[in-house]
């Protein structure tokens, strides 16, 4: 019977589809904030942070209260905090050459793609600060790089993955609080 031969295709099709999908699940659960996690240059405007990253994944105390964006410059790494004071995600981000002074920002701007100062195309671009003249802000390169180090080119880019820049572009809108502590 020809119906019932396409009722079992249709059948096998949902199955695959439905193992496909769990399995992208397990995957993504279960990959590394940042399998690249790239080294850090030395920029002057590095050169004043404390010493060291900071060992845990914990949100850094004095950062603000209800829903924000947490930076924490040591560290490299963002934390999306819901009103309730709970940690939506955190994750590891590999910042520009030129960082913002800590304190109290907002989203000023988004773009949804642009190419960045180093030629690459990102995308979910949120903009918070500005410092010695470069606008900072974070963004996802589409191809997963990291910033490209030039001495001589100054980057506000924060750059995180694709996914965490998914995270932060439906969180962090316009005026959403920005808090960038040490």
């Amino acid at each position: 019977m020809p119906s019932s031969s396409s009722t079992f295709v249709a059948g096998l099709t949902a199955a695959a589809l439905a193992t496909v999908g769990f399995l992208a699940f397990q995957a993504s659960a279960n990959a590394p904030d940042d399998p690249a996690e790239p080294r850090r240059g030395s920029a002057p405007a590095k050169a004043a942070k404390a010493p060291g990253p900071i060992a845990s994944t914990a949100l850094p105390d004095g950062s603000g209260a209800g829903e924000r964006v947490v930076y924490a410059l040591a560290a490299d790494r963002v934390w999306l905090v819901g009103a309730d004071g709970h940690v939506n995600r955190t994750f590891k981000v590999a910042p520009g050459s030129v960082d913002p002074l800590p304190g109290s920002y907002a989203v000023r701007s988004r773009s949804g793609a642009i190419t960045g100062t180093d030629g690459a195309p990102v995308e979910h671009v949120v903009r918070f600060a500005e410092a010695d003249g470069v606008t900072i802000g974070f963004s996802a390169a589409l191809d997963g790089s990291p910033p490209e180090r030039d001495p001589r080119v100054q980057t506000g880019g924060i750059r995180q993955s694709v996914a965490d820049g998914d995270a932060m572009w439906a969180f962090a809108t316009i005026g959403r609080p920005v808090e960038v502590v040490r």
